[in-house]
């Protein structure tokens, strides 16, 4: 499977990426966005995987786009932290990777989002807001 946010891995770490049949190994890798619950913490704010937690990043002071460096990897743990919430808090909602490799959101209408895209603007621009986001979703 290939997943290029984890990085060229040798064939021995191959095996530890669960296939696209193992939802729950896909959802815990995509789940920890390290970057972003590390900035979280720092901020005093704890990332629960629930909505209310969306809404307090959307009120985190921008400080991350001071770093250019930095800001398209946050974006991506956030888009990837959004996915997490919904996947846990949205029935039907389901990780799916694209052809490409790339991980989207697949709501039980068959609608994919693509939560990646969705927190690099958010980072970078502010827009749209995560529970925005998540509340549109969630109510579909």
């Amino acid at each position: 499977m290939n997943i290029p946010f984890l990085g060229n891995r040798s064939k021995k770490h191959r095996a530890a990426v669960p296939a696209e049949d193992d939802p729950e190994g896909i959802a815990e890798i995509l789940s920890e966005c390290e970057l972003l619950r590390s900035h979280a913490a720092g901020e005093g704010i704890g990332l629960d995987d629930t909505a209310v937690s969306l809404e307090a990043l959307d009120q985190l002071p921008p400080r991350w786009r001071e770093d250019e460096e930095t800001l398209p990897w946050f974006g991506h743990d956030a888009g990837l932290y959004l996915g997490t919430v919904v996947v846990r808090t949205v029935p039907g909602a389901v990780w799916a990777i694209r052809p490409d490799g790339e991980p989207v959101v697949r709501l039980a209408s068959g609608r994919e989002i693509d939560v990646v895209t969705v927190g690099r603007d958010w980072a970078a621009n502010g827009t749209p807001e995560l529970s925005q986001l998540y509340a549109e979703v969630a109510e579909n």
